[in-house]
């Protein structure tokens, strides 16, 4: 899309009309594969109490105006999982959701403030199955566009082969030459100076303020992501459990968390728990990272009591949120998000190309 060209002009959407039919067909391909598999399409509110409570998610706030003239804060979500929970907690066992979500503070190639999220939820069920999702969706996407390889900023994968799956440890070590496990310790504590002097080794900035999870994110992003999904998709499993708020942890390593990340072409593009169902550790994680958060930009998000208490009434589970434009994106060889959606928000102040 030409900047500055409202994406509503005949000539700029005639150009950008084929990868939106390919987007309706994957949506189409996408719900026939989960009706298949028994699972139920939900459809939850937008406006929610709490927007999440992950340090470095940022929402939009807005105001219910009762009728007798209270006002209620209240936020519209950045994800559905919070309520998608909730239906778990309500007897549902399969659940999916096409979700339309919102998220302060992003805008680029790869984030859009308003962008589409393929939610999806097994009770009683293995984080594998999860994983088995993922591989399918990506064969089902591949088969109805007629896509035989995805290619993204030079890089090539192959969206129907079986997906890699790499720890993060494993990553850490291979990618950075850094001992990851050695940094935390068997009582969840981290060893931020550890990290820190292994983060300057590699030349990346360390700041006396950065936490263990600030360089962990940035050692991440700058030396891992770019090398996950080429060839092949990659799952990025076994997650720091510092860096899971809401993923329960694994059995075999308290240390660790089930959480991972699938990849294509070093591009994120679903985020997996085995999801926690202790209302009391959740509510803990929370109150911790939303300290953080009031540390870092001076304001935190509430806590949802009704979340919190519908976790003692829910099953044990396994979720995934998929960012379907991004998937759209990779399938159709666009290089922009605002290319693969019908209405993109564009920032009328700032050039993104």
């Amino acid at each position: 899309m030409l900047s500055g060209s409202p994406w509503w002009r005949r000539d700029i959407h005639a150009d950008r009309r084929p990868r939106l039919l390919a987007r309706q067909a994957m949506a189409m391909r996408l719900r026939a594969y989960f009706s298949a598999q028994d699972f139920i399409e939900v459809d939850t509110s937008a406006l929610q109490i709490s927007p999440g409570n992950e340090t470095h998610l940022h929402a939009f706030a807005t105001q219910w105006d009762g009728i007798a003239g209270a006002r209620q804060p209240l936020f519209l979500h950045t994800s559905p999982e919070f309520a998608c929970k909730k239906i778990l907690a309500a007897g549902e066992r399969r659940i999916f959701s096409f979700a339309h979500v919102m998220r302060n503070r992003e805008l680029g190639a790869l984030h859009q403030p308003e962008f589409t999220m393929l939610e999806w939820y097994r009770v009683e069920e293995d984080i594998s199955a999860i994983i088995a999702d993922c591989a399918a969706l990506l064969r089902e996407c591949a088969a109805c566009t007629g896509v035989r390889l995805v290619n993204y900023r030079e890089h090539i994968c192959d969206p129907r082969a079986e997906p890699e799956r790499l720890t993060v440890a494993d990553a850490f070590s291979r990618f950075a030459g850094i001992d990851l496990l050695a940094t935390l310790g068997p009582d969840g504590a981290t060893d931020r100076d550890r990290l820190a002097t292994a983060t300057a080794r590699l030349g990346l900035r360390v700041a006396d303020d950065d936490s263990w999870s600030d360089l962990f994110s940035r050692i991440l992003a700058d030396r891992i992501e770019p090398k996950l999904g080429i060839g092949r998709p990659t799952c990025l499993t076994e997650y720091p459990l510092p860096e899971a708020a809401l993923a329960r942890p694994l059995p075999r390593d308290s240390r660790l968390a089930e959480r991972f990340e699938l990849y294509m072409c070093g591009v994120e593009l679903a985020n997996a728990f085995g999801e926690l169902t202790d209302p009391g550790e959740q509510r803990r994680r929370f109150v911790a990272d939303m300290t953080e958060k009031q540390r870092i930009y001076g304001h935190s998000y509430p806590l949802d009591e009704d979340f919190l208490n519908s976790l003692a009434h829910m099953p044990a589970a396994c979720g995934a949120a998929l960012g379907f434009d991004r998937l759209v994106m990779l399938m159709t060889g666009a290089s922009r998000l605002d290319e693969v959606m019908w209405t993109p928000f564009s920032d009328p102040g700032r050039d993104e190309r």
